[in-house]
């Protein structure tokens, strides 16, 4: 038990991150039930019920570009705390309005109009985390000090988010076809009112209580905003480390879409396994990251966070590349497990240089800045990926050295090369020397 407690860092965190843990294995049993319902039941039988799914995940993608950069400046101004409160709050709505919205029978409504109901209800819900999870951010560095403690609380975090992805997905089907799709619903409204009891007991410092941001008050709200965003957008830009990481993140986000996208494909294809056995494949990934973020805390106090920032791009790089090349499930399955620990490891050292490098008033608006350039990096992969495999890459194939090259496994090869040279840019633009975090009125000038 004394381990456990140790392995959370402090209470205060370890409140925060139960409330986390329950919240999240929620979002991914309501996440997959929702897929579900849309495909199999609310637009059963259409020849277009692949454009209903994608449009879940379209909305989600607009929730990001739209809010998170508006989203930013709002949370440097406000309470983390209450933001986080109150955000629980708007999602335990929005998931009840949905939850009663269910009880009318489908054939009552036009499909339309369930669409555009489910869709406006992501959106919201997607909107509201794009407040949520700066202001944690935020919180997460206040309460857990020290570079060491911080990767081990991104990693955990991580981890969280890892074993969810496993545990959720498999309780939603069952809890939809067999008591129906308002059970599933109900269990996301839970777990949203429990994390906002897990975060009201927080003990916050009283900083995190307050606005850190000044603001002429003589100034029109749009102005206001305007200025703060510039501020925010200018400190971005004239930090080299920041910048960096960004660029680091960037460019593995333009290998990685294209693993994401095509990895259903390549199991299918490349691996011979069944539809049925890609179950596998992803949670061979998700119990990869699990293992990562545990280790990423060990692996930032032993090597610093800059150390392995870089080091686990390039190891992650290696490893997809000898993931391409493929054609034992087994051996794959493995492979793909090994990727996802260096990638969990290295997610969790950038924290602290995010954290290290940023003044308080200034970290709402870098995550806004972090999160929907990562989203759209991710997507325009999604979609190059996509193009490429069905079209400009659909008939390729060849022998190289003795290797088979086809379409997705070359996809493959190009993704992990790209996180290769992400992890050697990361090596020369990473500063070496500590970026001391400016004061207030350092960061204004």
């Amino acid at each position: 038990m004394r381990s456990f407690r140790n392995l959370l860092i402090n209470r205060e965190y370890a409140r925060l991150w139960r409330g986390q843990a329950i919240s999240t294995v929620g979002d991914y049993v309501f996440d997959t039930t929702l897929t579900l319902w849309v495909a199999t039941e609310v637009v059963k039988g259409k020849s277009w019920a692949p454009s209903a799914v994608s449009g879940v995940l379209l909305a989600v993608g607009a929730a990001v570009l739209l809010v998170g950069p508006v989203a930013g400046v709002f949370v440097d101004r406000w309470s983390h705390k209450k933001i986080m409160l109150n955000t629980e709050l708007i999602r335990a709505a929005v998931v009840a309005a949905v939850l009663l919205l269910s009880l009318i029978p489908l054939e009552d409504l036009p499909v339309g109009l369930w669409l555009g109901c489910i869709y406006l209800a992501v959106f919201v819900l997607n909107a509201a985390g794009q407040f949520f999870s700066p202001a944690r951010f935020a919180a997460v560095g206040a309460l857990v000090p020290g570079e060491a403690d911080r990767a081990r609380a991104a990693g955990l975090g991580q981890a969280t988010t890892g074993a969810a992805s496993i545990l959720g997905p498999p309780l939603a089907a069952p809890l939809l076809f067999s008591v129906g799709v308002q059970w599933a619903m109900a269990v996301n409204l839970v777990s949203y009112l429990c994390s906002y009891a897990a975060t009201r007991s927080v003990r916050f410092p009283p900083s995190q209580d307050t606005s850190t941001v000044v603001t002429d008050p003589g100034s029109s709200a749009v102005r206001r905003w305007s200025q703060d965003f510039l501020s925010g957008l200018r400190h971005f830009a004239g930090n080299r480390l920041l910048v960096a990481l960004l660029a680091s993140a960037v460019i593995t986000q333009m290998g990685t879409g294209a693993l994401n996208t095509l990895n259903v494909f390549f199991a299918t294809g490349n691996l011979h396994a069944s539809p049925g056995q890609f179950g596998f494949v992803s949670m061979s990934f998700g119990v990869g990251a699990i293992g990562g973020a545990l280790v990423g805390g060990h692996a930032v106090g032993r090597l610093g966070a800059r150390k392995a920032t870089w080091l686990g791009l390039i190891v992650s790089g290696l490893l997809v590349c000898a993931y391409s090349r493929q054609s034992v499930f087994v051996v794959a399955v493995v492979l793909l497990m090994l990727v996802a620990v260096p990638v969990a490891a290295l997610n969790a050292a950038m924290t602290p240089l995010l954290l290290e490098s940023t003044p308080p008033e200034y970290l709402g608006r870098v995550v806004a800045v972090f999160n929907p350039v990562n989203e759209l990096a991710y997507m325009l992969s999604a979609g190059v990926a996509g193009w490429l495999a069905s079209t400009g890459l659909a008939h390729f194939g060849g022998r190289v050295a003795g290797m088979t090259f086809g379409p997705v496994d070359t996809i493959f090869t190009a993704s992990g090369i790209m996180i290769i040279i992400a992890g050697c840019y990361a090596f020369f633009a990473l500063p070496r020397e500590r970026t001391a975090v400016a004061t207030p009125l350092e960061a204004k000038a």
